[in-house]
């Protein structure tokens, strides 16, 4: 009973920091997303690809997540656009307290989409709010249609799916239609979207759904 009782009080205090992020967000019109998936899925490819694609159209800001290394933030740099680093040091999830730091070093943060790209890990990151408006989770066609099955509490929390590397179909034992049917069967109100970075099929649709999310907000 203890141990539940100390998760509950560390999940309570992840909330209370959350909703001060929230009301940071709202205060600026920012519409954000949490970027969740497992390692290798294509998720920094992802933002570099949504940063190219869509940079006369969207002001973006990006959090980036990682166990150890500040590599994914030093590709997104080469964008231009406001990019902060933060380092778990081994943690597996980002937690809002880490983004509320985070935002102290992104400067003049206004009506734009901000991108928190959580660390690679379908396990942790499900259960801890940080005060986004969306969490997405990615699967690549290289890990398989089961996903959905084996992390149902991250696709019950997403409000949108991202099937990357549908390039690579060919050449692998994926069925789209069966992770779709999966990811659906335990949440039917996903946003769908199938991608590619490498050919950029698919990428159109995302961008304009992340624009129509801005706009209403």
């Amino acid at each position: 009973m203890s141990v539940i009782t100390v998760e509950r009080k560390i999940l309570e205090k992840n909330d209370a920091i959350a909703d001060q992020n929230r009301k940071f967000f709202e205060e600026r019109n920012l519409f954000v997303i949490n970027l969740v998936s497992s390692p290798g899925s294509g998720k920094t490819s992802l933002v570099e690809r949504t940063i190219d694609l869509s940079k006369d159209r969207l002001k973006i800001s990006v959090i980036e997540g990682d166990l150890q290394t500040s590599l994914d933030a030093e590709r997104v740099a080469k964008f231009g656009v406001p990019v902060v680093q933060i380092v778990t040091h081994g943690a597996c999830h980002l937690e809002a307290a880490l983004v509320r730091d985070a935002l102290t070093q992104l400067k003049d943060l206004q009506a734009g989409l901000l991108i928190i790209e959580n660390v690679g890990n379908l396990v942790c990151p499900s259960g801890y709010d940080l005060g986004e408006d969306l969490k997405v989770v990615v699967v690549s066609t290289t890990e398989g249609d089961d996903k959905p099955l084996k992390y149902q509490a991250m696709f019950r929390n997403a409000s949108a799916l991202i099937i990357n590397k549908i390039d690579l179909l060919p050449y692998l034992n994926c069925s789209v239609d069966a992770l779709k049917k999966n990811a659906l069967s335990i949440n039917p109100a996903l946003q769908v979207f199938e991608t590619s970075c490498t050919t950029d099929a698919g990428l159109e649709d995302w961008i304009n759904w992340l624009r129509s999310n801005l706009k209403n907000k």
